[in-house]
């Protein structure tokens, strides 16, 4: 069974972008894959985030993983920094990658463009990002395009790595996913649904009732030709929406467009489709918050699998760069 990888920042409130062009593609992986998913609450870590709201941001990042149908039966959920080989074996690839391998991500040029100050794990977050699919020797890592350079980065340090200390580490492949992929906001079209984005008409939260849903909807931008056709380039905010509905009833856009000839009728049946879609996320969402000690477990449990791949992987990873071995005084004590 091959293994699957891939994490998600607490930043704050899941999106419905993050639900269609991610999430939903988890749940299909653990069914076929050695699954292993993480909360990477270091990452968060480059932003003046308030420690309070980096704690509760980070379980509802895991409340919300669990609610979308994330199994720890059928996969691995655990926090980031509660595998403290992600930081070890970060530093050894730090001292793999090149300056001019950071400078060139774009993500560090767009966060850090018009900053008179810029912290250094922003410069460097790409390292440990790779050090995160590393560590579990992933065979193919869930990526959106604006994560692919990435992932190159994460493949190259292997590649090198390998080719210098002898076979380490799994050169991952992207797994990218198919339709909805890329979930736009629905006032701008033109730019990625985030709730980082000031545009609380053109984003659908995760947890959303089906009044909220209704209304963005009803108000989501689309053009005044009056005909439904899919056309990204010149109907981007009707385009969008034949997206979330191909991508809410397994579709395809065009296949979508044929069936209607008013935007009134499509926007009533992308907003009861998306209702229906995620009804069931916010009901387990629910059902959770009752037994958080059941969400601390999973955590638990899952810090402990995750750590008995991980462990093993940054030995043989600082074995192969003559790093001495720990001690066997402090082996036995451990």
């Amino acid at each position: 069974m091959k293994r699957v990888l891939s994490g998600i920042t607490p930043s704050g409130d899941f999106t419905l972008g993050n639900y269609l062009g991610a999430l939903r593609h988890w749940v299909s992986f653990q069914e076929d894959h050695d699954a292993f998913y993480c909360v990477v609450d270091l990452h968060a870590l480059t932003t003046d985030i308030d420690p309070v709201v980096l704690r509760r941001n980070s379980l509802d990042a895991a409340l919300n993983l669990l609610a979308v149908g994330l199994d720890p039966r059928r996969c691995t959920i655990f926090v980031q920094s509660h595998v403290p080989e992600h930081t070890r074996l970060t530093w050894l690839l730090e001292c793999t990658a090149t300056m001019g391998e950071l400078r060139r991500m774009t993500q560090f040029k767009e966060k850090s463009h018009g900053q008179e100050t810029v912290r250094a794990g922003l410069f460097t977050y790409p390292v440990l990002m790779a050090a995160d699919i590393l560590l579990y020797r992933a065979d193919a890592v869930p990526v959106g395009e604006d994560q692919r350079q990435h992932l190159e980065l994460a493949r190259e340090l292997a590649l090198r790595f390998n080719n210098r200390y002898g076979e380490t580490f799994t050169v991952p492949e992207a797994a990218v996913p198919g339709a909805a992929a890329r979930v736009m906001d629905l006032q701008h079209p033109e730019r990625k649904m985030s709730k980082s984005v000031e545009s609380p008409l053109g984003t659908i939260g995760l947890l959303d009732p089906a009044e909220a849903i209704t209304r963005k909807v009803r108000k989501a931008v689309t053009d005044t030709d009056g005909e439904v056709r899919y056309d990204r380039a010149a109907k981007p905010g009707l385009a969008n929406l034949l997206d979330l509905l191909a991508g809410a009833t397994d579709r395809t856009p065009q296949e979508v467009a044929k069936g209607y000839t008013r935007y009134g009728d499509l926007k009533h049946d992308v907003a009861e489709a998306l209702s229906e879609l995620l009804r069931p996320v916010r009901e387990r969402r629910m059902a959770l918050e009752d037994d958080l000690p059941y969400v601390d477990t999973v955590l638990a449990e899952g810090a402990a699998a995750a750590h008995e791949v991980a462990a093993p992987t940054y030995a043989k990873a600082a074995d192969a760069l003559g790093l001495l071995p720990l001690p066997s005084l402090a082996r036995d004590e451990d």
